[in-house]
Protein backbone atom coordinates (compact mmCIF):
# COMPACT_ATOMS: atom_id res chain seq x y z
CA UNK A 1 0.00 0.00 0.00
CA UNK A 2 1.63 3.52 -0.91
CA UNK A 3 2.62 5.16 1.84
CA UNK A 4 0.34 8.71 2.82
CA UNK A 5 2.23 12.05 1.98
CA UNK A 6 2.52 13.82 5.23
CA UNK A 7 0.71 17.37 5.50
CA UNK A 8 0.43 20.19 8.07
CA UNK A 9 -2.39 18.40 9.22
CA UNK A 10 -0.20 15.98 10.72
CA UNK A 11 2.35 17.90 11.93
CA UNK A 12 -0.50 20.39 13.51
CA UNK A 13 -1.60 16.80 15.87
CA UNK A 14 1.60 15.26 16.53
CA UNK A 15 2.71 19.08 17.94
CA UNK A 16 -0.35 20.21 19.17
CA UNK A 17 0.39 23.45 17.23
CA UNK A 18 -2.08 25.22 15.04
CA UNK A 19 -1.79 24.72 11.46
CA UNK A 20 -1.73 28.46 11.11
CA UNK A 21 1.26 28.75 13.38
CA UNK A 22 3.00 25.86 11.29
CA UNK A 23 2.51 27.40 7.89
CA UNK A 24 4.06 30.26 9.26
CA UNK A 25 7.33 28.60 10.47
CA UNK A 26 7.64 26.35 7.21
CA UNK A 27 7.43 29.42 4.84
CA UNK A 28 9.79 31.36 6.67
CA UNK A 29 7.99 33.57 8.44
CA UNK A 30 8.32 32.41 12.31
CA UNK A 31 10.47 35.05 13.42
CA UNK A 32 8.43 37.61 11.15
CA UNK A 33 5.47 36.47 13.65
CA UNK A 34 6.92 36.39 16.55
CA UNK A 35 6.72 32.48 16.92
CA UNK A 36 9.16 31.81 19.78
CA UNK A 37 12.64 29.87 18.54
CA UNK A 38 11.52 26.56 20.54
CA UNK A 39 8.44 26.36 18.59
CA UNK A 40 10.05 26.89 15.49
CA UNK A 41 12.67 24.59 16.20
CA UNK A 42 10.77 22.10 16.86
CA UNK A 43 8.39 22.49 13.96
CA UNK A 44 11.06 22.33 11.65
CA UNK A 45 12.60 19.11 12.73
CA UNK A 46 9.69 17.44 13.30
CA UNK A 47 8.87 17.88 9.55
CA UNK A 48 12.25 17.18 8.52
CA UNK A 49 12.14 13.72 10.62
CA UNK A 50 8.80 12.98 8.68
CA UNK A 51 10.50 14.04 5.35
CA UNK A 52 7.80 16.73 4.75
CA UNK A 53 7.20 18.61 1.53
CA UNK A 54 4.40 21.08 0.70
CA UNK A 55 2.09 20.02 -1.99
CA UNK A 56 2.57 22.41 -4.54
CA UNK A 57 -0.94 21.90 -5.87
CA UNK A 58 -2.83 22.80 -3.03
CA UNK A 59 -0.30 25.85 -2.57
CA UNK A 60 -1.04 27.46 -5.81
CA UNK A 61 -5.05 27.10 -5.36
CA UNK A 62 -4.38 28.89 -1.84
CA UNK A 63 -2.02 31.37 -3.25
CA UNK A 64 -2.60 31.75 -6.94
CA UNK A 65 0.80 31.42 -7.49
CA UNK A 66 2.44 28.40 -9.23
CA UNK A 67 6.02 29.38 -8.14
CA UNK A 68 6.84 28.16 -12.25
CA UNK A 69 8.22 30.64 -14.80
CA UNK A 70 8.68 29.90 -18.75
CA UNK A 71 11.83 30.42 -20.70
CA UNK A 72 10.55 29.75 -24.44
CA UNK A 73 13.51 29.81 -26.87
CA UNK A 74 13.90 29.54 -30.78
CA UNK A 75 16.61 26.35 -29.60
CA UNK A 76 16.91 25.27 -26.22
CA UNK A 77 20.10 22.79 -27.98
CA UNK A 78 21.55 26.62 -29.20
CA UNK A 79 24.49 27.05 -27.04
CA UNK A 80 23.30 30.53 -27.09
CA UNK A 81 19.99 30.04 -25.48
CA UNK A 82 21.82 27.06 -23.35
CA UNK A 83 23.98 29.35 -21.52
CA UNK A 84 21.19 32.05 -20.80
CA UNK A 85 18.79 29.31 -19.78
CA UNK A 86 21.14 27.70 -16.84
CA UNK A 87 21.52 31.71 -15.53
CA UNK A 88 17.99 31.43 -15.41
CA UNK A 89 17.81 28.48 -13.81
CA UNK A 90 19.78 29.38 -11.58
CA UNK A 91 18.75 32.42 -10.12
CA UNK A 92 15.29 31.22 -9.96
CA UNK A 93 16.38 28.19 -7.88
CA UNK A 94 17.44 30.74 -5.35
CA UNK A 95 14.09 32.98 -5.41
CA UNK A 96 12.51 29.49 -5.22
CA UNK A 97 10.64 29.32 -8.48
CA UNK A 98 11.37 26.38 -10.83
CA UNK A 99 11.53 26.97 -15.05
CA UNK A 100 9.68 25.36 -17.81
CA UNK A 101 12.32 25.11 -20.85
CA UNK A 102 10.83 25.25 -24.45
CA UNK A 103 11.93 25.27 -28.21
CA UNK A 104 9.42 27.63 -30.62
CA UNK A 105 11.43 26.41 -33.48
CA UNK A 106 11.37 30.09 -34.87
CA UNK A 107 7.81 28.92 -35.49
CA UNK A 108 4.58 30.80 -34.84
CA UNK A 109 1.92 28.13 -34.60
CA UNK A 110 4.52 26.03 -32.07
CA UNK A 111 5.13 29.37 -30.07
CA UNK A 112 1.55 29.98 -29.53
CA UNK A 113 0.58 26.19 -28.52
CA UNK A 114 3.30 26.83 -25.85
CA UNK A 115 2.11 30.05 -24.69
CA UNK A 116 -1.87 28.48 -24.70
CA UNK A 117 -0.43 25.30 -22.92
CA UNK A 118 1.51 27.23 -19.90
CA UNK A 119 -0.76 29.81 -19.80
CA UNK A 120 -3.59 27.08 -19.12
CA UNK A 121 -1.52 25.94 -16.61
CA UNK A 122 -1.28 28.98 -15.14
CA UNK A 123 2.28 29.98 -14.67
CA UNK A 124 3.47 32.43 -12.90
CA UNK A 125 5.66 34.32 -15.41
CA UNK A 126 6.83 34.14 -19.59
CA UNK A 127 10.25 34.84 -20.74
CA UNK A 128 10.07 34.51 -24.55
CA UNK A 129 12.56 34.64 -27.13
CA UNK A 130 9.12 35.30 -29.55
CA UNK A 131 9.12 34.09 -33.12
CA UNK A 132 8.26 36.08 -35.92
CA UNK A 133 4.43 36.38 -35.64
CA UNK A 134 3.09 36.69 -32.46
CA UNK A 135 2.78 39.95 -31.21
CA UNK A 136 -0.41 39.42 -31.18
CA UNK A 137 -0.27 36.35 -28.62
CA UNK A 138 2.54 38.10 -26.43
CA UNK A 139 0.29 41.15 -26.59
CA UNK A 140 -3.05 38.78 -24.56
CA UNK A 141 -0.50 37.30 -22.45
CA UNK A 142 0.27 41.12 -21.27
CA UNK A 143 -3.29 42.48 -21.37
CA UNK A 144 -4.42 39.09 -19.12
CA UNK A 145 -2.32 40.53 -16.33
CA UNK A 146 0.44 38.04 -16.82
CA UNK A 147 4.09 39.09 -16.25
CA UNK A 148 6.27 39.30 -19.31
CA UNK A 149 9.52 39.45 -20.23
CA UNK A 150 10.80 39.35 -24.16
CA UNK A 151 14.29 38.71 -24.69
CA UNK A 152 17.30 39.35 -27.09
CA UNK A 153 14.23 40.87 -29.77
CA UNK A 154 11.01 42.57 -29.44
CA UNK A 155 8.19 44.14 -31.05
CA UNK A 156 8.46 47.71 -32.51
CA UNK A 157 4.91 48.43 -32.31
CA UNK A 158 4.40 46.70 -28.85
CA UNK A 159 4.74 48.36 -25.52
CA UNK A 160 6.85 45.52 -23.87
CA UNK A 161 9.37 45.24 -21.21
CA UNK A 162 12.72 43.49 -23.15
CA UNK A 163 16.23 42.80 -22.51
CA UNK A 164 18.86 43.27 -26.05
CA UNK A 165 21.52 44.31 -26.98
CA UNK A 166 22.38 47.01 -29.88
CA UNK A 167 22.86 44.70 -32.55
CA UNK A 168 23.41 47.64 -35.06
CA UNK A 169 26.14 49.08 -32.97
CA UNK A 170 27.53 45.65 -32.85
CA UNK A 171 27.26 44.71 -36.45
CA UNK A 172 28.48 48.00 -37.34
CA UNK A 173 31.91 48.13 -35.35
CA UNK A 174 32.49 44.12 -36.46
CA UNK A 175 32.19 45.02 -40.09
CA UNK A 176 34.37 47.88 -39.12
CA UNK A 177 36.88 45.96 -37.61
CA UNK A 178 37.27 43.20 -40.69
CA UNK A 179 37.30 46.66 -42.80
CA UNK A 180 40.06 47.80 -40.89
CA UNK A 181 41.89 44.99 -41.12
CA UNK A 182 42.07 45.03 -45.29
CA UNK A 183 38.91 43.06 -46.13
CA UNK A 184 37.47 44.89 -48.86
CA UNK A 185 35.01 42.38 -50.31
CA UNK A 186 32.70 41.16 -47.54
CA UNK A 187 29.41 39.44 -47.47
CA UNK A 188 26.69 39.28 -44.32
CA UNK A 189 24.82 35.96 -44.43
CA UNK A 190 21.74 36.36 -42.34
CA UNK A 191 18.01 35.53 -41.87
CA UNK A 192 15.34 35.91 -43.68
CA UNK A 193 13.44 37.82 -41.63
CA UNK A 194 11.76 40.85 -40.16
CA UNK A 195 12.63 40.20 -36.27
CA UNK A 196 14.33 43.53 -35.03
CA UNK A 197 17.73 42.44 -33.99
CA UNK A 198 18.68 40.43 -37.61
CA UNK A 199 17.17 43.54 -39.37
CA UNK A 200 19.47 45.61 -37.33
CA UNK A 201 22.92 43.46 -37.52
CA UNK A 202 22.11 43.99 -41.27
CA UNK A 203 21.57 47.66 -41.39
CA UNK A 204 25.12 47.67 -39.56
CA UNK A 205 26.68 45.70 -41.76
CA UNK A 206 25.25 47.74 -44.69
CA UNK A 207 26.09 51.21 -43.26
CA UNK A 208 29.44 49.86 -42.46
CA UNK A 209 30.39 49.08 -46.04
CA UNK A 210 28.64 52.46 -47.65
CA UNK A 211 30.49 54.47 -45.50
CA UNK A 212 33.97 52.91 -46.48
CA UNK A 213 32.47 52.86 -50.38
CA UNK A 214 32.85 49.17 -50.60
CA UNK A 215 30.00 46.94 -51.97
CA UNK A 216 27.08 45.35 -50.44
CA UNK A 217 26.73 41.33 -50.30
CA UNK A 218 24.32 39.95 -48.56
CA UNK A 219 22.99 36.34 -48.29
CA UNK A 220 19.00 36.22 -46.69
CA UNK A 221 18.36 32.79 -45.88
CA UNK A 222 14.82 31.08 -44.77
CA UNK A 223 14.77 29.52 -41.19
CA UNK A 224 13.08 26.76 -42.76
CA UNK A 225 15.79 26.31 -45.30
CA UNK A 226 18.31 25.73 -42.79
CA UNK A 227 16.70 23.40 -41.18
CA UNK A 228 16.45 21.66 -44.02
CA UNK A 229 20.24 22.48 -45.43
CA UNK A 230 18.96 24.39 -48.48
CA UNK A 231 20.68 27.22 -47.15
CA UNK A 232 24.35 25.99 -46.57
CA UNK A 233 24.07 24.61 -50.10
CA UNK A 234 23.19 28.34 -50.89
CA UNK A 235 26.48 29.67 -48.95
CA UNK A 236 28.89 26.53 -50.94
CA UNK A 237 27.38 28.63 -53.95
CA UNK A 238 28.02 32.53 -52.89
CA UNK A 239 31.68 31.65 -51.11
CA UNK A 240 32.71 29.18 -54.35
CA UNK A 241 31.41 31.43 -57.66
CA UNK A 242 31.98 34.94 -55.47
CA UNK A 243 36.19 34.86 -56.38
CA UNK A 244 36.40 38.53 -55.13
CA UNK A 245 34.75 37.34 -51.64
CA UNK A 246 37.49 37.83 -49.11
CA UNK A 247 35.24 37.66 -45.80
CA UNK A 248 32.30 36.71 -44.47
CA UNK A 249 29.89 38.02 -41.30
CA UNK A 250 27.76 35.76 -40.08
CA UNK A 251 24.53 37.01 -38.36
CA UNK A 252 24.33 34.02 -36.02
CA UNK A 253 26.85 31.15 -34.22
CA UNK A 254 24.33 28.28 -36.07
CA UNK A 255 25.12 29.38 -39.90
CA UNK A 256 28.79 29.98 -38.79
CA UNK A 257 28.85 26.67 -37.39
CA UNK A 258 27.19 24.90 -40.54
CA UNK A 259 28.91 27.07 -43.01
CA UNK A 260 32.43 26.14 -41.60
CA UNK A 261 31.13 22.67 -41.88
CA UNK A 262 30.54 23.05 -45.37
CA UNK A 263 33.14 25.03 -46.52
CA UNK A 264 35.86 22.38 -44.82
CA UNK A 265 34.24 19.40 -46.78
CA UNK A 266 34.65 21.48 -50.47
CA UNK A 267 37.67 23.64 -49.82
CA UNK A 268 39.68 23.33 -46.49
CA UNK A 269 42.03 25.84 -47.72
CA UNK A 270 39.35 28.40 -47.95
CA UNK A 271 39.09 28.61 -44.04
CA UNK A 272 42.56 30.32 -43.94
CA UNK A 273 42.04 32.73 -46.65
CA UNK A 274 38.60 33.76 -45.71
CA UNK A 275 38.25 36.55 -43.35
CA UNK A 276 35.56 35.11 -40.75
CA UNK A 277 33.36 36.78 -38.23
CA UNK A 278 30.41 35.52 -36.48
CA UNK A 279 28.05 36.88 -33.65
CA UNK A 280 27.85 34.99 -30.37
CA UNK A 281 30.79 32.85 -29.14
CA UNK A 282 30.54 29.76 -27.99
CA UNK A 283 33.78 27.63 -26.87
CA UNK A 284 34.10 25.49 -30.37
CA UNK A 285 34.76 29.39 -32.06
CA UNK A 286 37.84 29.44 -29.27
CA UNK A 287 39.06 25.60 -30.33
CA UNK A 288 38.71 25.88 -33.87
CA UNK A 289 41.31 25.82 -36.41
CA UNK A 290 41.45 29.01 -37.28
CA UNK A 291 39.80 30.56 -34.15
CA UNK A 292 36.77 32.51 -34.78
CA UNK A 293 36.74 35.89 -33.96
CA UNK A 294 32.98 36.53 -32.54
CA UNK A 295 30.87 39.68 -31.55
CA UNK A 296 29.97 37.80 -28.15
CA UNK A 297 26.75 38.89 -26.59
CA UNK A 298 27.06 39.97 -22.45
CA UNK A 299 24.73 36.53 -21.29
CA UNK A 300 25.56 36.71 -17.59
CA UNK A 301 24.12 40.78 -17.56
CA UNK A 302 21.39 39.69 -20.16
CA UNK A 303 19.92 36.81 -18.43
CA UNK A 304 20.29 38.36 -14.63
CA UNK A 305 18.19 41.86 -16.12
CA UNK A 306 15.07 39.46 -17.68
CA UNK A 307 15.00 37.98 -13.80
CA UNK A 308 15.34 41.36 -12.34
CA UNK A 309 12.52 42.56 -14.62
CA UNK A 310 10.60 39.31 -14.00
CA UNK A 311 10.73 39.32 -10.44
CA UNK A 312 10.00 43.24 -10.30
CA UNK A 313 6.78 42.02 -11.95
CA UNK A 314 6.55 39.69 -10.04
CA UNK A 315 6.45 41.74 -6.62
CA UNK A 316 4.19 44.71 -8.29
CA UNK A 317 0.47 44.63 -6.75
CA UNK A 318 0.04 47.31 -9.91
CA UNK A 319 -1.22 45.55 -12.74
CA UNK A 320 0.67 47.76 -14.67
CA UNK A 321 4.48 49.58 -13.92
CA UNK A 322 6.54 51.39 -15.96
CA UNK A 323 7.87 49.71 -19.20
CA UNK A 324 11.61 48.47 -18.16
CA UNK A 325 13.42 48.26 -21.86
CA UNK A 326 17.30 47.44 -21.51
CA UNK A 327 19.88 47.14 -24.37
CA UNK A 328 23.22 46.42 -23.13
CA UNK A 329 26.51 46.57 -25.15
CA UNK A 330 27.98 43.64 -26.95
CA UNK A 331 32.31 42.62 -27.29
CA UNK A 332 33.87 42.14 -30.66
CA UNK A 333 36.69 39.53 -29.68
CA UNK A 334 39.21 39.26 -32.59
CA UNK A 335 40.63 35.84 -32.98
CA UNK A 336 42.74 34.26 -36.06
CA UNK A 337 39.84 34.37 -38.17
CA UNK A 338 40.09 38.14 -38.66
CA UNK A 339 43.63 38.53 -38.34
CA UNK A 340 44.66 42.01 -40.98
CA UNK A 341 44.86 40.69 -44.19
CA UNK A 342 48.44 40.48 -46.27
Amino acid sequence: MKQKRPSITDISKALNVSITTISFVLNGKGEERKISKEVIEKIEKYAEKINYRPNQVAQSLRTGKSKILVFMVEDIGNSFFAKIARIIEEIAYKKDYKVLFCSNENNDERSRELITVFHERQVDGFIIIPSAGIEADIQNLIKAGKPVVLGDRYFQNLPSHYVTINNYDASKNGTKHLIANNYKNIAFITIDTNQIQMLDRTRGYEDAVKEAGLPSRILRLPFDEINKGKGFAKIETLVAQDIDLDAVFFSTNYLTQGALEIIKNFNPQLIAKLGILTFDDNEFFRINTPSISAVAQPLQEMAEEMMRIMFKLLKSKEKEIPLIQTVLDAKLIPRDSSLAKK
